[in-house]
């Protein structure tokens, strides 16, 4: 199996890195990496529902979706991830307990005892630090997780708490947890770096044969495409979201109504009222025009 510790973080090449090593990669891989501050949500999220949006733009903090499922999570400087890309018997491609158990053994050798939860999340104390999830591409999995090692939690909480916003879809929803960073719990160690390189030496006797791997100039040239030509793209961070529909109260011709904004593909396509406008004129004009726009600010 190779290792790749990967030096870039900025979060939309990362992003890209993992579904390109995935398709075109040399073969089994564990991977460590961090982020810049951003929020990740699951392929089948609408996006809107799950952050609180106005902090975020706010706060410069991007948003991107990944390709593969579960929740929204926080990146940052404090949050360190895994990845393992491995080669499966497709009658058996998801299996959260192959990955999780060699990462529960690496924190144990750490003094960390570590369970893992009904929806494959790791906690300490009965509060979480890790989520993870999955995609199948042919006959390979990726599997990746988080954890929180000295994270600002207060910025976590800030940016994945939706803003009250009413969105009615059939989206992925996120499970609310409380959380906590491993640091409190490894009194010894100060830094993420020191945090990692042990990582990496207790992983290494949970995983053998780990050979180095490094990205090659071709490598980081096509992740760079890939993070320019779609995790980079409101199309494919916002838009790719399942149909929903926005409930907003608005006032129109000096009337106080509440729309239904009906979105498709990150598109308005209809817009319609709790109660009629008196003038069915204006109504239809309100209508053209939103249909066909994007829906954002």
């Amino acid at each position: 199996m190779f290792f790749l510790n990967r030096e870039q973080t900025n979060p939309y090449f990362n992003l890209a890195a993992e579904e390109y090593l995935l398709r075109q990669g040399p073969g089994d891989m564990f991977m460590l990496w961090q982020n810049e501050p951003c929020v990740v949500i699951g392929k089948h999220q609408n996006a809107f529902a799950e952050i609180n949006y106005r902090y975020c733009r706010d706060e410069k903090i991007p948003v991107i979706r990944r390709i593969s499922g579960g929740g929204a999570v926080y990146h940052g400087p404090g949050n360190i991830n895994f990845s393992f890309i491995k080669t499966v018997e497709k009658e058996n491609a998801v299996d959260f307990s192959r990955f999780l158990k060699p990462m529960m053994e690496t924190f144990a050798r750490l003094g960390l005892a570590v369970t893992s939860g009904k929806r494959n999340d790791l906690y300490i104390h009965g509060l979480k630090f890790s989520g993870n999830a999955e995609h199948v591409y042919r006959d390979k999995v990726l599997h990746h997780g988080t954890i929180l090692f000295d994270a600002n939690l207060d910025v976590l909480n800030l940016a994945l708490t939706p803003s009250g916003k009413i969105f009615t879809d059939k989206a992925v929803k996120s499970v609310r947890s409380k959380v906590t960073n491993l640091k409190p719990y490894l009194p010894d160690i100060e830094t993420i770096d020191e945090f990692t390189t042990l990582l990496i030496q207790s992983a290494g006797q949970s995983i053998p044969e780990l050979q180095p791997f490094s990205l090659s100039d071709s490598d980081i040239h096509n992740i760079n495409s890939l993070a320019t030509e779609k995790y980079s793209t409101w199309d494919w961070n916002f838009g790719y979201s399942p149909q929903y529909i926005f409930t907003v109260s608005l006032k129109v011709l000096g009337e106080n109504r509440e729309y239904n904004f009906t979105v498709k593909n990150g598109y308005i396509i209809d817009i319609q009222a709790h109660e009629a406008l008196k003038s069915q004129k204006a109504f239809r004009l309100l209508q053209s025009c939103f249909a066909g726009r994007q829906f954002r600010e």
